[in-house]
């Protein structure tokens, strides 16, 4: 088996963790932190917006049963990559709409995608994703891992999440484990 890896934002990353989490082929769905200048944030510390990270998710999937091309195809109709350092609620630069590619070839998939979306206007204004070059991963702590799986009735977890897994054809059944 081959084991491709991704590292995305777009808001909150408990939304993109229970997203992913739940599409055959990815192998783990970790949130975390990318894109800053301080190593090993905490969460208070990214929540200042201040260090440049962005709350993201990363993937380990296998290439055999999932590209990089449908992550992306996900990640996009996953949250609204529209809107600069915003998703509903939360604002901020760290929850920013990003991609952090690990080689040319995913940053050529990502802006390939990105074209062929605002070329069909699927979505009312142009894309305003930032692709980024990969560098350092900071796996968050451990009570934001599987966050929504551990506390399926929690506000949040009620008003933004749930709506969005239903929105991507999960049903109420498998959504709350």
């Amino acid at each position: 088996m081959v084991v491709g890896r991704a590292v995305l934002g777009g808001g909150c990353f408990w939304c993109l963790e229970a997203l992913f989490k739940r599409i055959d082929g990815i192998l783990t769905a970790t949130s975390g932190y990318a894109g800053g200048s301080v190593s090993h944030p905490s969460y208070e510390q990214v929540c200042t917006g201040q260090t440049g990270h962005a709350e993201v998710v990363q993937l380990e999937f296998d290439t055999s049963k999932i590209d990089y091309e449908r992550i992306i195809r996900l990640f996009f109709a996953s949250h609204d990559p529209t809107t600069v350092d915003r998703q509903g609620a939360d604002v901020g630069s760290q929850y920013r709409s990003v991609i952090f590619h690990h080689d040319p070839e995913q940053k050529r998939v990502a802006e390939k995608v990105i074209k062929d979306i605002n070329t069909s206007r699927q979505l009312q204004k142009p894309i305003v994703t930032e692709l980024a070059p990969f560098q350092d991963f900071w796996k968050a702590e451990d009570h934001h891992q599987d966050y929504y799986d551990k506390h399926p009735y929690a506000g949040y977890c009620r008003i933004v999440i749930a709506p969005k897994l239903q929105k991507a054809g999960f049903s109420s059944d498998s959504i709350i484990s």
